[in-house]
């Protein structure tokens, strides 16, 4: 069950960070780039996140295909010529950095438990 959740989460997050990965800033004559960083730091927290809590690599492999294939469905051009991605910086980094993020997550080794310190040694100094 949960690995069919991580899928469609991870789908929920690669649509709302394709629509909102163009936002920008304005700030007097600068334009700032803001759903970017925000998408991807979005996609970085989701994937970590299930790391962290469920152990599983599955869950986040899942969560990572959802996003990947929502960014891919959305790269394409639809039957009226639009394509929510554009070529461009923004879109290049919204298209690769998905895929990056999630490598690093999935590839990430496990880590050991670290042992508890016994209670009789804490009190003592």
């Amino acid at each position: 069950m949960s690995c069919i959740l991580a899928l469609i989460v991870g789908a929920v997050f690669g649509a709302v960070g394709t629509v909102a990965h163009q936002s920008t800033l304005n700030v007097g004559m600068l334009r700032l780039p803001l759903g970017l960083p925000l998408a991807l730091l979005g996609v970085a927290a989701l994937l970590l996140g299930f790391r962290l809590l469920l152990r599983d690599r599955l869950v986040v492999l899942l969560a990572a295909i959802g996003i990947v294939a929502v960014i891919a469905l959305f790269s394409l051009p639809s039957p009226g010529g639009a394509v929510l991605i554009p070529q461009g910086l923004a879109g290049i980094l919204w298209t690769i950095g998905p895929v990056l993020i999630a490598t690093v997550v999935v590839a990430w080794p496990r880590l050991p438990e670290r042992a508890q310190a016994p209670e009789s040694a804490v009190g003592r100094a």
